[in-house]
């Protein structure tokens, strides 16, 4: 989770740069662009995926408001290798990378904190990987959409978490790895189950706790649970 005093920094710094403003499936970077600029989310949200060799695509990722990218290329001026797509309408803020790399080796508690969130989303990504391997696509549905719901989510009531990103089917299907047919018959089972519903364009996880226990994704002792990665 980004902590205020980091958000604070950051946006006072990116601040200062120029905005671009991009509409939905919008693509903002493709594979071997080399970008001389790092880009900070401040409205919005961003796709990044590849390309497998049959074509089809497969998301790692989804950025949020305070994040930046590319990754690597704030701090050295390797070639991007993925696509970023604009999900919803997208603000950028953009700095050239020189202005960046002064500014976190010049606050070096600001660059504890970026190194940390970078470990924190690659550990996320990994024990995602291990769901997506070794289960069943009903348990990779629901394991997508709880990392959704953990990292984009926002209580509703007592124990239901509204997911703020408008995510299609075909959405979730990059995210799983799977065909979106395959996709919406599992979705469909979760909502007949009690566990998914909608708010307009937004999926709603219902009973969160219910949701992770009887589907075995968290331990039984973690009662901390963040809604925000």
């Amino acid at each position: 989770m980004i902590n205020q005093t980091l958000s604070s920094q950051l946006d006072a710094f990116f601040k200062h740069t120029p905005i671009h403003f991009y509409k939905k499936r919008v693509m903002i970077l493709h594979p071997n662009d080399t970008p001389s600029s790092v880009f900070y989310v401040k409205n919005g949200y961003v796709r990044v995926f590849r390309l497998t060799e049959d074509g089809e695509e497969l998301t790692l990722t989804i950025l949020k408001p305070g994040d930046f990218f590319p990754l690597t290329y704030g701090f050295n001026k390797s070639v991007n290798p993925y696509y970023l797509e604009a999900i919803t309408p997208l603000e950028l803020w953009q700095a050239p990378q020189e202005d960046f790399i002064k500014f976190v080796t010049a606050a070096p508690d600001v660059l504890y904190d970026l190194t940390t969130r970078i470990m924190v989303r690659f550990d996320g990504v990994f024990s995602r990987m291990e769901y997506l391997v070794l289960s069943n696509a009903y348990i990779k549905v629901a394991t997508t959409l709880l990392v959704c719901a953990k990292r984009f989510g926002r209580l509703s009531g007592d124990n239901d978490i509204v997911i703020d990103v408008p995510l299609t089917h075909r959405d979730i299907a990059t995210l799983v790895g799977i065909t979106r047919e395959t996709t919406s018959l599992e979705m469909k089972k979760l909502e007949k189950e009690g566990y998914l519903g909608r708010s307009g364009r937004l999926l709603i996880i219902k009973n969160i706790k219910r949701f992770e226990k009887n589907i075995s994704l968290v331990p039984q002792n973690d009662s901390q649970i963040r809604y925000s990665l």
